[in-house]
């Protein structure tokens, strides 16, 4: 019985089927070869992008960097601009009033002024966060809100470790303690 071969009708003898699997397998490693190629073709392609990712990410943030420190520099600049810009009108006040010290007749009339100016100039410092803080005599004292600058003894066994006097106002700026009252403490 002769067999043929179903493609190209040739008879099927044992040297064919041995060439046949000769070029399979050469074949076969022809497409494993490609498949490799095409797979480190695949990979390199992928490293070269998230290499270019990496990059362009680290020099953005190098530049988010640079940007911030320029921007918290410029706002330690005109962090003052603020208050002075407010307190400019004040200052003027003050100038026409020593002006009109030369020519004032009336004492009552120059304090007064002056008594504007000043409650201008803390009504515009209270506008911008400032707080006085002025603890009451025989307040408990505090250290976290008080500074002691002396002990005297107390004149009686109530006021120990209470405020006896307040030497210095206290201020604190949006909650912030900026100056503590200085003050005197009964031992």
């Amino acid at each position: 019985m002769s067999e043929t071969h179903e493609m190209n009708e040739e008879p099927i003898t044992p040297e064919s089927i041995q060439e046949n699997e000769q070029n399979e397998g050469v074949q076969g490693e022809n497409n494993a070869e490609t498949a490799e190629t095409d797979s480190q073709n695949n990979f390199e392609q992928k490293y070269n992008e998230t290499y270019d990712r990496y990059v362009r990410l680290i020099a953005e943030f190098e530049n988010y960097k640079k940007r911030t420190v320029k921007e918290r520099m410029d706002l330690v600049k005109t962090a003052g601009a603020d208050v002075v810009s407010a307190i400019l009108p004040v200052a003027d006040d003050f100038n026409r009033a020593f002006k009109s010290f030369e020519t004032a007749t009336e004492l009552d009339a120059v304090k007064e002024g002056l008594e504007l100016i000043y409650k201008k100039f803390w009504k515009v410092l209270s506008d911008k966060g400032l707080e006085e803080m002025m603890p009451a005599t025989g307040e408990v004292f505090d250290a976290d809100i008080h500074e002691a600058i002396t002990q005297i003894p107390a004149p009686s066994e109530a006021l120990k470790g209470k405020i006896l006097d307040v030497v210095e106002k206290g201020f604190s700026l949006n909650g912030k303690i900026l100056r503590y009252p200085k003050v005197v403490v009964g031992a």
